[in-house]
């Protein structure tokens, strides 16, 4: 079992940065792909970023693409998303999630194919 839990959240005004964590309890979670979703109020979930297990392949949706970036320490157990010039519509509850698929090296997008999940931090983006 992998307990997952994210900080870093808050308000930011547009154009300004963020640096989210996601801290992992777990001998496990350096063999996990990571991922980070997000969830606007009035909308579904959706998919922002992933990496594999090492760190070596990154996947982004394209809306972040170029301003985003993830991340991961496994020594310290915590996955990272940078988020840069951020605009109004990226405000949401940004959501980590792992991977158990030991040392995979494919990247997903689907909600359904990561199997731990934390409780979610507020990312509000003011214009």
């Amino acid at each position: 079992q992998v307990q997952l839990v994210e900080s870093g959240g808050g308000l930011v005004q547009a154009g300004g940065s963020v640096r989210l964590s996601c801290a992992a309890s777990g001998r496990t979670f350096s063999s996990y792909a990571m991922g980070w979703f997000r969830q606007a109020p009035g909308k579904e979930r959706e998919f922002v970023a992933a990496i594999t297990w090492s760190g070596s392949s990154t996947h982004y949706v394209d809306s972040v693409k170029g301003r985003f970036t993830i991340s991961r320490d496994n020594v310290k157990n915590t996955v990272y998303l940078q988020m840069n010039s951020l605009r109004p519509e990226d405000t949401a509850v940004y959501y980590c999630a792992a991977d158990r698929r030991s040392y995979s090296n494919r990247l997903y997008y689907i909600q359904d194919k990561y199997d731990y999940w934390g409780q979610g931090t507020q990312v509000t983006v003011s214009s």
